[in-house]
């Protein structure tokens, strides 16, 4: 679809006034965004809701929130959940460190801050009072989802591989995000003043809960047709020829229609585009193919059984 001049110019203005702006700005910053995942993204943007983005490892969703803040100049605040995460690691920490150092200094003066206490419950007064220090904002550590909370123009927070996490921590999450606020018990409600954009992403390693499914739109990314990865590769690789774009893209789509353990992803074929570059090739030939064969597959057994059928794959393009 051809944008008119003035549409263009809206869309550089402000890449959110439609989904085709989104997605002419989007590819101004490098991701080339396929209608779906610019209409998902749009509304996610204007209802103020999370976005669960699905797919194979590799297909773009981190690089969709990372393009994400870029486009709309917010800062990227990112957890990367794995098993056994839990709310002090997401969430705040106390320093724990700085606490125990200015306990000893504590510790040093308290005879003479004690000295004049007319009576024992004079004395723990005021030792209470100093140990409530100790839990104040200064010796607050915040992670990831409070420091999101707490951006006042907002930020995009992207909560990665969240399937990896606990069942527990994503009914925690859920909490968090369906008001967007948190309640730490030394200091109270934390609330945003500009809600964050929320990207989590899933491999799918483990089933979601539908709660959290249901507080989410959702985006499945599969892997791009040809001519979509063409566009995607000629946008990452500057400068690479447009016969060498169609002739890699072409023979990973082959790869991908045979019994592997591991087909390309968009990252490996972006990879394998700098690779040929770099090695100066202007078209595939077995050899190169042959020499290259590790960038695109990751395991030996799928390289042993491409390899001999290499010269055939090529013919077939």
């Amino acid at each position: 679809m051809t944008l008119s001049p003035t549409a263009a110019n809206s869309a550089a203005a402000d890449p959110l006034a439609s989904v085709e702006s989104l997605i002419e700005g989007l590819g101004s910053v490098g991701y080339i965004a396929s209608r779906r995942i610019a209409t998902a993204l749009f509304m996610s943007v204007k209802l103020q809701k999370p976005i669960l983005v699905e797919g194979s490892a590799g297909v773009g969703k981190t690089e969709l929130a990372l393009s994400t803040a870029t486009l709309l100049g917010l800062p990227l605040i990112r957890m990367q959940c794995y098993e056994g995460l839990d709310e002090s690691k997401a969430l705040y920490e106390w320093k724990y460190g700085k606490q125990l150092l200015y306990t000893q200094i504590l510790k040093d003066r308290m005879g003479e801050q004690l000295a004049d206490a007319p009576n024992m419950e004079a004395a723990m007064d005021r030792l209470h009072g100093m140990g409530d220090l100790f839990f104040s904002e200064p010796f607050l550590e915040p992670r990831p989802l409070m420091k999101a909370l707490r951006e006042d123009n907002g930020c995009v927070l992207l909560v990665d591989e969240v399937d990896k996490s606990d069942e527990a921590f994503e009914a925690f999450l859920l909490e968090v995000l369906s008001a967007y606020q948190v309640s730490v018990p030394e200091l109270g409600v934390i609330s945003a003043k500009t809600p964050p954009l929320v990207f989590l992403t899933s491999n799918n390693v483990r089933d979601l809960g539908d709660a959290l499914k249901r507080r989410c739109l959702h985006l499945h990314i599969p892997l791009p047709e040809a001519a979509l990865e063409e566009k995607i590769v000629a946008s990452r690789v500057p400068g690479i020829e447009a016969r060498l774009v169609r002739e890699l893209v072409t023979f990973v789509q082959t790869l991908r229609t045979m019994d592997l353990r591991k087909s390309p992803s968009i990252s490996e074929t972006v990879d394998w585009a700098r690779a040929l570059v770099l090695l100066h090739a202007d078209s595939l030939s077995a050899d190169v193919v042959r020499d290259t064969l590790n960038v695109i597959l990751k395991f030996e057994q799928d390289i042993g059984a491409v390899e001999p059928q290499v010269v055939e794959l090529l013919h077939k393009r």
